[in-house]
């Protein structure tokens, strides 16, 4: 969306809850690549050769774990499963998924060959020591200014409210709030700048307390509104016209993986932008960093985000694409929407010569070698504050090269 649209629209983003299938999928597969770079790393090994691609299906009473691993070391799928499970909230039998009791199925195996060799040495005549990309694929980066986070506010907004739903469940503030939820949040926009929340969505699983006859009470509904939405929308954002749309269809007691059948990969766009921007299509949940579907969509979003920061543009969209076994990408592509302050080719240019975007110098560069990606498989992987207490975690939300940036284009 050009900053420079004159007309009044609406848009609107979703997030899920960490007890949602799909990202209870999402959270387990990365709990197993964070304790697989856990142990290499607590032997004394480099994870740089540990290949991770891990697929999970959960539904009711039962966990499938499969994909293609490399590596050096033992970590038991079984008990990092439940005990993911367990720290999502799914820890009681009449919710209808539990850690303890679900069967867990492992069919993990050894990563092919013929796609080992060609990451673990590039093929394109780059230096013998450059590792190619894991596959082949586009990915993009986005940032704008509609947020201190630089990321745009129908989906920030929508991870706050579901990150405050989990809050308040394990706090036990609102003890009748059960794991499974769902947000979405429309923001009215004039002359590309969002004015105010149009309209607000909150669908959460719950316990039978809370109902009035077969539906939830009014006053439940307005609890949730003003414990959970209210405190996410800033006051310049807030309005009396809000629509309001809690558990529409009457009442959530089923959910989670007893509900739904979750995949990992299956929420991208709650993953990445909420729908602004594109997207290449790839997942991120489960795959080592050697996979540019990950990686580089961390580097573009970093970029992005520097961009931004600098001054450079007001909204900024950087695509990657890469070939399998290939280190450097295929190319590089900067889209300002009409921000810019100086010419796009000139951004081009800064990126490719301020931003390591070979698959190793993107893995050295955000230190992603380390057990960091549980943290991001719930309520996005951007838009975060970097966790300065363990080193790499959301170094992609870094704006470290801001002023180099800034200086080198003169502005």
């Amino acid at each position: 969306m050009a900053a420079n649209t004159h007309r009044a629209h609406l848009f609107t983003s979703e997030s899920v809850s960490m007890g949602h299938p799909d990202k209870v999928a999402d959270q387990i597969s990365d709990a197993i690549l964070d304790a697989i770079f856990a142990e290499e790393i607590k032997a004394g090994n480099s994870p740089a050769g540990t290949r991770v691609a891990c697929e999970t299906l959960c539904t009711t009473g039962q966990v499938v774990v499969a994909g293609e691993v490399r590596t050096n070391v033992y970590v038991d799928i079984q008990e990092i499963v439940r005990n993911t499970i367990k720290a999502i909230g799914y820890h009681h039998q009449d919710i209808g998924f539990s850690y303890d009791s679900c069967g867990v199925l492992n069919a993990i195996h050894s990563q092919s060959a013929d796609i080992a060799r060609g990451v673990d040495q590039a093929r394109d005549g780059d230096d013998v020591h450059e590792e190619g990309a894991g596959d082949q694929g586009l990915m993009f980066g986005f940032a704008c200014r509609e947020t201190d986070d630089l990321m745009p506010l129908p989906i920030w907004l929508s991870h706050r409210i579901v990150e405050k739903q989990a809050e308040l469940r394990e706090k036990g503030v609102l003890k009748y709030l059960r794991p499974d939820a769902k947000s979405q949040v429309t923001v009215e926009y004039e002359n590309g700048k969002p004015t105010r929340v149009h309209t607000v969505v909150l669908s959460t699983q719950h316990d039978a307390s809370i109902l009035k006859g077969e539906v939830v009470s009014d006053a439940a509904k307005k609890e949730m509104i003003e414990k959970i939405i209210k405190p996410c929308i800033p006051e310049k954002y807030f309005n009396d016209r809000i629509i309001y749309h809690i558990n529409p269809t009457g009442r959530f007691i089923i959910g989670g993986p007893h509900g739904d059948t979750g995949l990992t990969g299956r929420k991208i766009i709650v993953d990445t932008y909420g729908g602004r921007g594109r997207h290449g299509g790839g997942a991120f949940s489960g795959k080592d960093p050697s996979k540019v579907d990950r990686s580089a969509a961390y580097m573009a979003r970093y970029v992005a985000k520097n961009i931004v920061a600098a001054g450079l543009a007001d909204e900024c969209e950087v695509q990657l694409a890469y070939a399998i076994g290939i280190a450097r990408p295929v190319s590089v592509f900067v889209d300002t929407h009409g921000t810019n302050k100086i010419a796009e080719d000139k951004i081009s240019e800064l990126v490719i010569k301020h931003f390591p975007l070979t698959p190793r110098g993107i893995i050295n560069h955000l230190k992603l070698l380390q057990p960091i990606y549980m943290p991001t498989a719930r309520h996005g992987h951007f838009g975060r504050k970097p966790n300065d207490e363990r080193e790499g975690t959301f170094t992609w939300e870094k704006t470290d090269q801001a002023e180099t940036l800034r200086k080198a284009a003169g502005v």
